[in-house]
């Protein structure tokens, strides 16, 4: 890290461009560009100056260590005229800089012992943040969390670690007992529930990045089609009073309070000797076993036989029963799967909103 890096910073096509400068040359690059000398002024100021003829601009100063990449470090904000940055960086080039590769100034910080991998990575997925559910993971792992998991993980790991040598050392000496037995049962208990939530928070965080997968599934002819569509607001798949109409997947994302949700529509459950649609089928299932949340629909109550394979597919998932066409007056059993039907009409929209926030509440039990 003995060269100087520079970059822009800020998409093109804006009003104003940033290009950020990092490095033990950064000073001297910029200075040579403008009237500010870097190397004299104050850390941590802004100062407005004029690169050349080129335009007018507001240099920010930042000095070692005080910088984001631990470096000094300089930031130069312009009118965002792709021929005005394109030169400002030309003449950087020229004065000792070199063009940065994607994510350098995040790894000179990592190497610069501003920030720990976990926090890079979490710069990455804060940029990417598309929802405030995936804002709120980065954010919160940005600010340190997941680090200071591992570091107590870490810390109870050396603890056990260091019961069990010490008696292993003394282990010749059977009337001896020095890790106390109740302790040392707490303390691997402990550590198992830290690594299961660490394992669960990284499949919940693929899931909120992806959209949380939640499948539609039932008989034919239940509506699972038209409620993607009512949910897409969008005619997304086929819609026919035809059983068998969807014989594959479907899928497509929405936001519902600030949180991504990736629907799938299935083919219809039944008894069919036709061989497509015993394939789509098969992807139903599929769906179900990959799906966070399952959204069993319904226009009359299921047999006993029924409900017991959908609890049983369903047991890793979080099965909502749902109720279609209660404008057509369809009434069911009080309780299914444990749970009331939730009561809607896709076609109408009627209970779509509480539906919604019932798919929200429920996600969280995931989360």
């Amino acid at each position: 890290m003995t060269d100087t890096i520079c970059a822009l910073a800020t998409a093109t096509g804006g009003a104003l461009g940033l290009i950020r400068v990092s490095g033990p040359g950064a000073f001297s690059a910029v200075s040579s560009l403008c009237a500010v000398r870097c190397h004299s002024v104050a850390a941590n100021t802004v100062h407005f100056t004029r690169i050349g003829t080129l335009d007018e601009a507001m240099v920010s100063v930042f000095r070692a260590p005080h910088s984001y990449t631990g470096e000094d470090s300089v930031e130069i904000s312009c009118h965002g005229s792709s021929y005005i940055l394109n030169n400002v960086l030309q003449l950087l080039v020229q004065n000792g800089c070199r063009m940065a590769r994607p994510g350098e100034f995040t790894m000179r910080a990592y190497l610069n012992g501003k920030m720990d991998l976990s926090q890079a990575e979490a710069v990455a997925d804060l940029i990417a943040a598309n929802n405030k559910a995936t804002h709120h993971i980065a954010m919160s792992q940005l600010r340190g969390r997941f680090s200071s998991e591992l570091a107590r993980l870490r810390e109870h790991l050396l603890k056990l670690t260091s019961l069990l040598e010490l008696e292993l050392d003394f282990s010749d000496h059977e009337d001896l007992e020095f890790a106390d037995r109740d302790e040392l049962l707490t303390l691997t208990q402990t550590i198992d529930l830290s690594l299961t939530r660490l394992a669960n928070s990284f499949k919940t965080g693929q899931a909120l990045k992806q959209g949380i997968p939640v499948a539609i599934v039932g008989a034919t002819n239940v509506g699972k089609s038209t409620l993607l569509n009512a949910l897409l607001k969008d005619d997304r798949a086929i819609v026919s009073d035809i059983h068998g109409t969807t014989r594959d997947t479907i899928e497509d994302a929405i936001d519902i309070r600030g949180v991504q949700f990736r629907f799938i529509d299935t083919a219809g459950i039944r008894h069919t000797t036709d061989r497509v649609e015993q394939i789509g089928i098969q992807r139903t299932y599929q769906a179900i076993d990959k799906a966070h949340i399952v959204l069993w629909l319904l226009d009359e109550a299921p047999s006993s036989e029924e409900e017991a394979d959908m609890v049983a597919r369903c047991r890793e998932s979080v099965l909502i029963p749902v109720l279609n066409k209660c404008d057509l007056g369809t009434t069911c059993a009080d309780t299914i799967a444990g749970r009331a039907p939730l009561a809607i009409s896709a076609k109408t929209g009627l209970g779509l909103d509480e539906l919604e926030q019932v798919i929200y509440e429920r996600s969280e039990e995931r989360r």
